[in-house]
């Protein structure tokens, strides 16, 4: 699939390149912000006159299939996996394929800085209030009830919404980010890039690809988050034009339990790669700590002169 032309509002983003992987992106407005995002076809890095192989064929759209009205004969599965109860039996939620909704997308390219390693990982977990009760217990840590969480040491912001707009509730315990939610309710997954670099998110939902519908894999292609601006998935990609949304329902409900034996029911991941090219680290907690005690008069921070001063200081 080799690289075309880009269009002058591309090359006008800085989107046009020799080289570089296909991405898809929408554009839309929302919350007083031009949001886009794009989405990555191909997992090779070809310049253009190659011919990326592993990629989709010309004109081919990648989606996730929808939920089989018949099932086809299950595959040998692991014994972890033969270990999962039936959806049928267990209690809270999982995420449903929802109603179509319109969600545009178009292709821009995108080469990763690291095409196997992201430079930021987080994952939130949901369930209903009970269920969210009972994962805080689990982990067993103090927990403080908010509404977003964050990655690459706040650099993105990522939080949970309704379709009312309202931000769902997070807990954070013990290093995890939970989620409370409703059975019925729709929801989309939200991130807020707080820098002037771009970044490639990939994300799964119930352990499945928001875009192929596929066990999730770093391997797989994500959305284009741009600078100083808010990227909306809002649910499980049908085609370039609409995604099946997330609606909150029962687990034996759950996409993931049409399509398979729903063992990640509950979590979901989002995955963040940098821009080859682009230099950007995320603040280390070294860093964090150095900005938290600069001293505006550093000659008159206090000391005692008696003793010799580490060169650090």
């Amino acid at each position: 699939m080799a690289m075309g032309a880009k269009t002058a509002d591309e090359a006008g983003r800085g989107l046009a390149g020799a080289g570089g992987r296909r991405c898809a992106r929408r554009d839309r407005v929302m919350r007083g912000l031009a949001a886009a995002l794009a989405l990555v076809w191909a997992v090779g890095c070809q310049a253009a006159s190659a011919r990326v192989t592993d990629g989709p064929p010309p004109g081919t759209t990648v989606s996730a299939p929808p939920p089989p009205s018949v099932m086809a004969p299950a595959a040998p599965m692991s014994a972890e996996r033969e270990a999962t109860p039936d959806p049928r039996t267990r209690p809270g939620l999982g995420t449903e394929w929802g109603e179509e909704r319109d969600s545009p997308i178009r292709d821009v390219p995108f080469k990763r800085s690291d095409a196997r390693h992201p430079l930021a990982e987080t994952e939130l977990r949901y369930d209903d209030e009970r269920g969210v009760r009972g994962l805080a217990a689990y982990s067993a840590g103090r927990s403080a009830r908010e509404h977003a969480t964050s990655a690459a040491g706040g650099a993105i912001s990522i939080w949970l919404q309704d379709g009312d707009s309202k931000p769902l509730d997070v807990v954070q315990t013990a290093g995890r980010t939970l989620v409370i939610g409703d059975a019925g309710q729709r929801y989309s997954i939200f991130l807020e890039n707080h820098t002037a670099h771009r970044f490639e998110a990939v994300a799964t939902v119930d352990g499945l690809d928001v875009i192929n519908g596929k066990p999730g894999t770093l391997s797989n292609r994500g959305y284009l988050l741009l600078p100083y601006e808010t990227l909306e998935i809002d649910g499980f990609r049908q085609s370039e034009q609409t995604v099946a949304a997330f609606r909150f329902g029962r687990v034996s409900n759950a996409y993931a339990a049409q399509v398979g034996p729903g063992r990640d029911i509950g979590v979901i991941g989002i995955s963040f790669f940098g821009e080859s090219g682009d230099i950007w680290t995320p603040w280390a907690d070294g860093e964090v700590q150095r900005r938290a005690t600069a001293h505006p008069f550093p000659a008159d921070r206090p000391s005692d002169d008696r003793f010799a001063v580490p060169p650090w200081r």
